[in-house]
């Protein structure tokens, strides 16, 4: 089933101890905002997933954030959100994972939840569990040779 969240309100997220960001909700028209944004319609199409991704993160925070906590410039002095500072949170590695698992990947969900059960989180056998009772010792190899038709 298709749970809808109808608030519509702004939510904090934490991205790291002592971190957290206030976002907009992912929605249809943030979406569609961010693939128009320019800098991710400039990407060359020989530009590998990795830094797609990236690019298309940055583009997507400059539109979602609205406010943050414990975030401050080299001196330690705390900073308000902007589309430098923004990217330039969003260039530290751990900060960069938490903004995709927390936000982008929820928005993502609804992908998973039309197709009724999501994929395992490390593949389709992960989460399974196991029916077949171990083998008593390992199989013989197969003989090389002519196969007949």
């Amino acid at each position: 089933m298709l749970t809808l969240d109808l608030s519509n309100e702004p939510r904090w997220h934490d991205l790291a101890p002592g971190v957290r960001v206030q976002l907009r909700p992912l929605t249809t028209a943030l979406m569609v905002a961010t693939r128009s944004d320019p800098d991710v319609e400039a990407v060359p199409d020989a530009t590998s997933d990795e830094e797609r991704a990236l690019i298309f993160a940055k583009a997507l925070a400059r539109r979602a954030v609205l406010d943050w906590e414990g975030v401050g410039d080299s001196d330690g002095k705390v900073i308000a959100p902007s589309p430098q500072a923004i990217d330039a949170l969003l260039d530290t590695w751990p900060i960069f994972e938490a903004f995709q698992l927390v936000y982008v990947s929820k928005g993502l969900l609804l992908e998973q939840e039309k197709n009724v059960s999501a994929p395992s989180p490390t593949g389709a056998s992960m989460g399974a569990t196991a029916t077949a009772r171990p083998a008593r010792k390992a199989a013989k190899t197969a003989r090389r040779g002519k196969t007949s038709r």
